[in-house]
Order: structure tokens, then C-alpha cells, then sequence
């Protein structure tokens, strides 16, 4: 990536990476939560039903959170399989069935029995050789899915099929960042080690800012990317996420300009040279 482009990107980031803009965005529902065992279990809620249209997903994780109280993370101390499949047998988000989130909150509650956390589940697989956190998160999710029976595949998706695992690199990013935006928590997780969440969005800017050729939005695709980004903020790849996906979300956001622009910058050191 060069030089130029880190520029408009900070500039970017500078405009749109600020709390009193994060609505709408699932991530607001993090804010609630001083405690990080109760933040990370928010977390995990809200991320694994960021999908679909924003109005409905804030629906959607709010309607869950409210159900599970003030503390999600005491809710689940309390919880039981049969419980947690009544508290939400009506819950329906789009392709997510009560059962699902009952079935991840389930693999939730005996990961943290286990491990005390699920930042300690998700840590004790962290390698410091690993060059991504991609080896922990294939862990990680292979513990929650051995406790997911019968939970819609999808739902919990691993690294390893290949697939970019957008809502749990989103989940990743939220629980480790820390800047006005992202609460962070998980202070022993690098930064540097985050993969970018990729979605068609996301892979439609990075194609139009030439981070990548490839075409599909999938793991391959997203560590492509990640790599370009990491380029230019080695130990932060992911900090322009939130402010590049304004530019789809924000009515005063203007995509195809801030492309033009880049666009532009780029002709420009072309033509000096």
C-alpha cells in the first residue's frame, strides 16, 4: 500500500474512528458491560448476529441481551442447557434459531467453566510465534462447536474450512483494540495478529484500493488483505476497519470519492515520478 493512501486513511480514521458515531453498530452494546467477563460474553452474542440488515440485528442482540439481565456472564453461572433452550425458544434472527443461541451460550458457559474465561480459552492456544491469531481462533472454536449440537454450521464458522470468519475476527477486533471505538479487555492478544473482518463490502473497498485481485471474500482473501494493511500499520492491520465500513453505512459518508481520491493521490505520484 503506499505512502499517499496511509495518509487519506488516517484521515479516515481521524473522522469516523470516534464513539459518538458508532451507532448503529452491534458493537454499542459492549459499552454496557465495566466487566470484561460480561463484555466478552456481550460480545459474542452481538458479533455472531451481526448479519443481515443493522435495524434488525440491534433488534436481535438486544432482544438477547436484555433476556440474559445486567450480567450475561452471571446469567450463564446460573444457566442450564434446558433453561437457556426455553429462555429463547422464540428467538428468531433471520437464519439464527432459538436452539442456535442457546447451543452457543450452552458451549459458552462449559467454556468458561473450563478455562475461567473465554479470554483464557482463547489465550491458552495463543503461540508467540504465531505470525496471526488465526491457529488460536481454530481452537477456539473448535472448543465452543464440540459443546454446539445440533447449532446451524454457519453459525459458528472455523478458519480451517477456509471460510473469512468475519463476525469472529469482528468479535476479535472489539475485544482487543483499544482506542475510542473498540473497548478492548483482552490486553494479552496482539494487535498486530488480527485478521481484517472481511465481508463483500469490505472486499469491494479493498479490491477498488488494490489491496488484493483475488474475488472471494474468504480466508485466503482476508489475510491478503490483512497483509497489505499490515504493510502500513504493522502493529494495528485492522485499525482502519470501522471507519472504511462508515463509508457504506453513514449518509454522510461518500465511498466513491474517498476512492476517487485515492485513486487520484495515486496517478499523481505516477505522473511525478
Amino acid at each position: 500500500m503506499k505512502a499517499h493512501t496511509k495518509g487519506l486513511l488516517e484521515e479516515l480514521y481521524a473522522r469516523y474512528n470516534r464513539r459518538e458515531l458508532v451507532h448503529p453498530d452491534p458493537l454499542e452494546f459492549l459499552y454496557a458491560y465495566d466487566d470484561i467477563r460480561d463484555r466478552e460474553v456481550a460480545g459474542l452474542v452481538a458479533s455472531s448476529l451481526a448479519y443481515g440488515r443493522v435495524a434488525g440485528i440491534l433488534a436481535s442482540v438486544s432482544h438477547v441481551l436484555n433476556l440474559m439481565g445486567p450480567s450475561p456472564s452471571c446469567f450463564l453461572e446460573r444457566a442450564t442447557r434446558r433453561s437457556l433452550e426455553q429462555t429463547f425458544a422464540s428467538f428468531k434472527h433471520r437464519w439464527t434459531t432459538g436452539e442456535d443461541i442457546a447451543s452457543l451460550l450452552f458451549a459458552a458457559k462449559h467454556t468458561i467453566e473450563r478455562y475461567g474465561s473465554l479470554y483464557e480459552c482463547f489465550a491458552f492456544a495463543l503461540n508467540e510465534n504465531d505470525d496471526t491469531i488465526l491457529p488460536a481462533l481454530s481452537a477456539f472454536v473448535k472448543e465452543l462447536s464440540a459443546e454446539c449440537n445440533g447449532m446451524h454450521k454457519s453459525f459458528l464458522p472455523s478458519p480451517d474450512a477456509g471460510s473469512a470468519c468475519k463476525r469472529l475476527n469482528l468479535f476479535l477486533r472489539w475485544m482487543v483494540r483499544n482506542d475510542d471505538v473498540d473497548p478492548g479487555g483482552w490486553d494479552n492478544v496482539p494487535a498486530s495478529r488480527l485478521i481484517v473482518p472481511l465481508d463483500t463490502h469490505m472486499l469491494k473497498i479493498s479490491l477498488a484500493l488494490k489491496l488484493t485481485k483475488r474475488n472471494g471474500a474468504n480466508m485466503r482473501t482476508a489475510n491478503e488483505i490483512t497483509e497489505a494493511f499490515r504493510a502500513i500499520a504493522p502493529r494495528d492491520p485492522v485499525r482502519y476497519d470501522f471507519a472504511l465500513t462508515r463509508l457504506g453505512i453513514r449518509k454522510d459518508a461518500d465511498i466513491g470519492a474517498f476512492l476517487e481520491e485515492c485513486a487520484e493521490a495515486e496517478r499523481t505520484l505516477t505522473s511525478t515520478r
